[in-house]
């Protein structure tokens, strides 16, 4: 297996897993930067889907579950949030320590900055703008363990004529679980459901800001990704247009002076 090169995260913060995070090696959340909240995860026909507001900044976080590193290779809009490259699982990624979480908050611009992500109109996205509209509105990330370190077998002893049992379990055999995830969900992102009454929401190129990171070596265990997790996401009046949310919210019963403050608006 060739080892590819990475970007690992300089700040890795203790894992909180949280309800709304999607996954099962790692969770995948959204996290609203400027109302200061994870995004409520809403599924529909087996996908995962999130309310975005325009305008508002957002970070991509993933929350490693395993007790081993994990390579995330992360796309937006269908291009890889490092390089800027039409995304593709076998590409560079992040390292994601055991039980920790990574916060992508934008486009790597270099080592110490990145270009913040923030929702748009679909022609101001940072896919548009660089003439790749087509799988605007997901968010997916490919996942991989790192690959087994044998230690070399000891001599034989010269009490034992037959030295000790040569005998290694190899590395487990990847079933074609994980692989048939990953094809299955590619061209799902592809094809939606119906067409939006509005022009769809995309991801922009924002303002600069710090975020430092380091180049490591990383060798994949398997080719293809162990898992592919996708959130898909929308302004809250495409995704009731589309069915994922509902506009009914059960019998009215308006209350003249309800308790509580005045929120910002969400949508």
């Amino acid at each position: 297996m060739k080892t590819l090169s990475a970007l690992a995260a300089a700040l890795l913060a203790a894992a909180s897993f949280s309800a709304q995070a999607v996954g099962r090696m790692a969770d995948l959340a959204i996290y609203d930067r400027s109302t200061g909240r994870e995004l409520p995860v809403h599924w529909h026909e087996g996908r995962a889907y999130v309310v975005g507001n325009p305008g508002n900044e957002y970070q991509v976080v993933v929350k490693n579950r395993r007790g081993d590193d994990l390579l995330a290779v992360v796309s937006v809009d269908g291009v890889n949030v490092l390089d800027g490259r039409t995304a593709a699982s076998n590409q560079g990624g992040y390292i994601v320590s055991p039980w920790q979480r990574l916060d992508i908050k934008g486009w790597r611009k270099s080592l110490g900055e990145v270009a913040a992500f923030y929702f748009t109109s679909l022609g101001d996205s940072y896919a548009a703008r660089t003439d790749r509209p087509g799988n605007v509105g997901v968010i997916g990330v490919a996942l991989f363990r790192r690959a087994p370190r044998y230690e070399p077998l000891p001599e034989p002893s010269p009490i034992d004529p037959w030295g000790p049992k040569a005998e290694r379990k190899d590395a487990p055999a990847q079933s074609d679980s994980a692989g048939s995830l990953a094809k299955r969900q590619g061209p799902a992102a592809e094809s939606r459901a119906a067409p939006a009454p509005s022009a769809p929401l995309g991801t922009g190129h924002g303002r600069r800001e710090e975020s430092r990171a380091y180049y490591t070596e990383f060798e994949r265990a398997t080719r293809e990704p162990e898992e592919t997790i996708a959130i898909y996401y929308d302004s809250y009046r495409n995704l009731v247009a589309q069915g994922v949310l509902s506009n009914y919210a059960g019998p009215r019963n308006p209350q003249p002076f309800p308790s509580g403050f005045a929120p910002d608006p969400w949508r």
